[in-house]
């Protein structure tokens, strides 16, 4: 692995695990599914529009058109629409925990569903994962975090665990950036449709809801995916996906940052656990 591909991973590693502090501001002043299906339309309609400007193309095979609206519905509709909803009762800091457990859960599934045959290493890293998982939920349940909330967040790391199965088939090649845009969109259509069944339609405009909007839109959700995508073609989804293990450090340290989020003994002991955990899963497959 060179260094421009270990600065690539970093950086998507400290967008991707800012998005729950930014999506955190948003949904205390605005509705939840209504204001991400807005940014995915911006960054949608924006990633569209600069593929285009930089020569991308639209056409796709069936597998790959497939693959796209798999990936859009699961990451963009199911995961990041369950954790926007949660987050409007769960803290930044433990919705990005949860999420950060998803290369565990890719593992598993790679299991019991694709029949990869798991090696010591990745079946320790599992269970030390999961051990840490349980210890944060149990010592925010106990808190009085909502458990409603967080039984949505683990449904959404599985809808993402299931997008990132997903992303290996797209084979994008030199229209990453169009098929981050199509995906985008499909989210946005998807939330759209969902959003007066769930949301409370009440907006408090503030400057921190339109930095937070705008920053969650285009870094975490434009440049961000990309950078993925671009990632994956350059070491592959198995050397990409170890970066995950540093999601629960930076996750946990933007909320405290940013939010004030308090946290604890425990917290910090579930969270390098989680991290242990996830590295072990990775270095089992080189």
């Amino acid at each position: 692995m060179d260094l421009k591909a270990i600065i690539m991973g970093v950086a998507f590693v400290v967008m991707w695990s800012s998005a729950f502090t930014s999506a955190r501001i948003i949904v205390a002043d605005a509705p939840a599914l209504a204001s991400l299906s807005v940014r995915f339309l911006m960054s949608g309609i924006a990633g569209v529009l600069l593929a285009r400007l930089l020569g991308q193309s639209w056409q796709f095979n069936r597998n790959q058109w497939r693959a796209i609206i798999v990936f859009g519905v699961c990451q963009n509709a199911a995961y990041l629409g369950l954790y926007f909803l949660a987050m409007r009762t769960v803290e930044a800091s433990l919705a990005s925990v949860l999420a950060s457990s998803m290369p565990l859960v890719v593992a598993l599934f790679s299991t019991f569903f694709l029949k990869d045959i798991p090696k010591p290493m990745a079946i320790l890293g599992l269970l030390i994962g999961f051990i840490g998982v349980l210890v944060i939920m149990g010592t925010r349940l106990s808190a009085g975090n909502d458990l409603i909330g967080i039984l949505m967040c683990v449904a959404g790391t599985i809808a993402l665990a299931i997008a990132t199965i997903t992303v290996r088939s797209v084979g994008a090649g030199a229209n990453v950036l169009m098929v981050v845009g199509l995906q985008s969109l499909i989210g946005s259509v998807i939330l759209a449709i969902l959003s007066p069944m769930v949301d409370v339609y009440r907006v408090q405009m503030s400057a921190s809801l339109v930095i937070a909007m705008i920053y969650t839109t285009f870094i975490p959700g434009l440049f961000a995916t990309w950078l993925w995508f671009k990632l994956v073609e350059r070491i592959g989804t198995v050397k990409g996906a170890a970066f995950h293990f540093m999601n629960p450090f930076f996750g946990v340290a933007i909320a405290a940052v940013f939010l004030g989020e308090s946290v604890g003994t425990w917290d910090i002991i579930g969270v390098v656990t989680i991290m242990i955990g996830i590295l072990a899963v990775q270095l089992s497959k080189d």
